[in-house]
């Protein structure tokens, strides 16, 4: 499968987090891969007759929308296939669509169903493109025009970048005292915003942080990982990795179908 990364306009770049097509150009479908879970949501638009992808099992045929997800899921593009991919940074997708995201967590929803009559003219425009660069400037336009009308969230804005900072390494408490807000008033943001409660946000950035140390220090001990990912002992460390990924660290790092 070819995959091409391109420039994000500075309109999009405080909610977008990469842009890429996405071509499989083999005889036969790519094997699978298991995608494991993040706080982002992530648009598929198709620009092929061919069916995009098939995802734990199902054959989704037309543009989608993946939201956040709690578990890992097996993806298996199409051979044929082609389309573009827009993934937005935790808490930075809900301007485009509008909606609570914690109603449609761990779904995978026709674009259609969502943007209704605009998915389908933008299917069309990005079919005729010249060429996936064209494609790419046409979707960030109308994601810009989506946001024109929108007014950012400082607030949580900032409880984003404490959590990011710290690495998922503070506690809900402490979190709410920065930000001035209740536990519960927290709670609701996050769930409009991200799909998951301030709780579940923080643990998902700690199996995160240690996802980035295994990248970066494959040869470290599982038990220096999970200490320098802020785990308080090795059964939360192997419990999050069997939740999260279906598997412990150690077939983790054996395995090769990983996309993280």
């Amino acid at each position: 499968m070819r995959l091409q990364f391109y420039d994000i306009i500075p309109a999009l770049q405080p909610y977008v987090k990469s842009v890429c097509s996405m071509d499989c150009d083999e005889e036969a479908d790519t094997r699978y891969i298991r995608v494991l879970p993040d706080a982002c949501v992530e648009i598929f638009v198709n620009y092929t007759t061919t069916p995009v992808a098939i995802i734990e099992g199902e054959l989704h045929k037309q543009s989608i929308v993946t939201f956040r997800m709690s578990q890992a899921r097996d993806v298996q593009m199409r051979k044929g296939s082609g389309c573009l991919a827009v993934c937005f940074y935790p808490g930075k997708a809900y301007p485009f669509f509008r909606i609570p995201m914690h109603v449609v967590t761990d779904t995978t929803t026709d674009l259609c169903d969502l943007w209704r009559d605009g998915e389908m003219k933008i299917e069309e425009v990005l079919a005729n493109a010249r060429d996936n660069g064209a494609r790419a400037d046409f979707l960030q336009r109308h994601l810009v025009q989506l946001l024109a009308r929108h007014q950012g969230d400082l607030h949580l804005e900032y409880c984003l970048k404490q959590v990011e900072d710290s690495g998922g390494l503070l506690t809900v408490a402490e979190l709410a005292d920065r930000s001035g807000w209740s536990q519960r008033h927290l709670s609701r943001k996050f769930q409009q915003y991200l799909g998951l409660s301030p709780k579940e946000y923080l643990r998902v950035n700690r199996f995160l942080r240690s996802l980035s140390h295994l990248k970066k220090h494959p040869s470290w001990s599982l038990t220096a990982l999970a200490y320098e990912s802020g785990y308080y002992d090795q059964a939360h460390f192997n419990r999050d990795y069997k939740e999260y990924t279906g598997c412990s660290p150690g077939e983790l790092i054996q395995a090769n179908y990983f996309l993280y």
